[in-house]
C-alpha cells in the first residue's frame, strides 16, 4: 500500500557550522503526485511540490553552513531520473547528482548522466532494484571512461565479504551509503564483512558515506559510534558525511531531531582536521568540484 511521506523535517540549528566548502554527499529531492510520474512500485508518495522539497534543501544547507551537495535519485520516480537532473540544474555550481540507469543502459545514456553533471549510479544489492552488481560491474569500465562511479546500499556484515574481491578489482570508485549500513550494532564493528568494508576503504578501493545513523539506532546514536570511528580509522580520506535528508521510507526508524546527526559526526570525529577532510577534501576529490 502506498502511503504519505513523512512530512518535511526542520532545519537544524546547530552550534558548529560546516567549514567553506563543505558537503552534504546524500539528500533526496522530490516532487508530489501529478508534478512527476511516480514509479508503480514505490510505497510512499512525496508530501510537498518540488518547490516546498528545493526550499527546505536549501534551508537545511543554510543552517548547517554547507555550499555543496550530493542529490541521491529516488526509487520513487524510477528510471526517470528527472527530479534529481532539475535539482542538480536548479541548485547550481557544486551540486552533483547520482542518477539510476538499468543494465542495459548504452553508451548515449552514459553520456546524458555526464551532461546532466552526474556523478554515478546508484544500485540497491538490499532490496533489488533497476541495476544488479552483475550489470553495474559489465558497466564499470564504460564509467571510468566517462570519470563516473558506483554508489551501493547494502549490509557490510552480510554481502561484503562476497562483494570484496569485485569491488577490489573494479576500475571505479564503490561508495557505500550509511556506514555499510550494519544489521546487528552488538556484534560491533569486528565481523568479518564489516572488516571487509574497512579493508577496501584502507586499500582505496572503497569510500563510505557517515549516514543513514537513524535507520540503525535512536537518537542520540551513541551505538553507531564505534562504527563510524572503525571506518575513519581505516581511512579518513575515503569517508564521507551526508545528511540522508528529508529522511524518506523511514520503515520504522524514528525521524532524527533537527541537530542529531549533525552531533554524532562531531561526536564520533572530534578532530577538525579529520573532519575538514570528509567535508570539504574527500567530496571534493571524488565528485570533482
Amino acid at each position: 500500500m502506498v502511503k504519505p511521506i513523512a512530512p518535511l523535517p526542520p532545519a537544524p540549528v546547530p552550534t558548529t557550522h560546516a567549514p567553506p566548502n563543505a558537503c552534504d554527499t546524500h539528500v533526496h529531492l522530490l516532487a508530489a503526485p501529478g508534478e512527476l510520474p511516480l514509479f508503480e512500485g514505490r510505497t510512499e508518495d512525496p508530501a510537498q511540490p518540488y518547490a516546498a522539497y528545493l526550499a527546505g534543501y536549501k534551508a537545511h544547507l543554510a543552517a548547517l553552513g554547507i555550499t555543496r551537495g550530493v542529490i541521491v535519485h529516488s526509487i520513487f520516480y524510477g528510471l526517470d531520473n528527472t527530479v534529481t537532473i532539475n535539482a542538480v540544474r536548479d541548485m547550481g555550481p557544486g551540486f552533483k547528482g547520482i542518477g539510476l540507469l538499468p543494465d542495459e543502459a548504452t553508451d548515449a545514456d552514459l553520456d546524458r548522466f555526464v551532461d546532466w553533471n552526474l556523478a554515478g549510479v546508484r544500485l540497491n544489492y538490499v532490496h533489488g532494484g533497476v541495476l544488479t552488481w552483475d550489470g553495474a560491474r559489465a558497466m564499470a569500465p564504460r564509467l571510468a571512461d566517462r570519470g563516473l562511479h558506483i554508489q551501493m546500499l547494502c549490509h557490510a556484515d552480510q554481502h561484503m565479504e562476497t562483494l570484496a574481491p569485485d569491488i577490489a578489482a573494479c576500475p571505479v570508485p564503490v561508495v557505500f551509503d550509511h556506514v555499510g549500513w550494519p544489521t546487528d550494532l552488538s556484534a560491533g564493528p569486528d565481523t568479518p564483512g564489516f572488516q571487509a568494508l574497512c579493508r577496501l576503504l584502507a586499500e582505496g578501493h572503497a569510500y563510505v558515506k557517515l549516514s543513514g545513523l537513524y535507520r540503525l539506532a535512536n537518537a542520540p546514536y551513541a551505538e553507531t559510534d564505534r562504527f563510524v570511528q572503525a571506518l575513519v580509522a581505516a581511512n579518513p580520506e575515503r569517508c564521507l558525511w551526508g545528511s540522508d535528508w528529508p529522511h524518506i521510507m523511514l520503515n520504522g526508524a524514528e525521524m532524527p531531531p533537527a541537530n542529531a546527526l549533525w552531533d554524532a559526526f562531531h561526536r564520533a570525529v572530534p578532530d577538525a582536521a579529520t573532519r575538514h577532510h570528509i567535508l570539504v577534501q574527500n567530496p571534493a576529490q571524488l565528485y570533482r568540484f
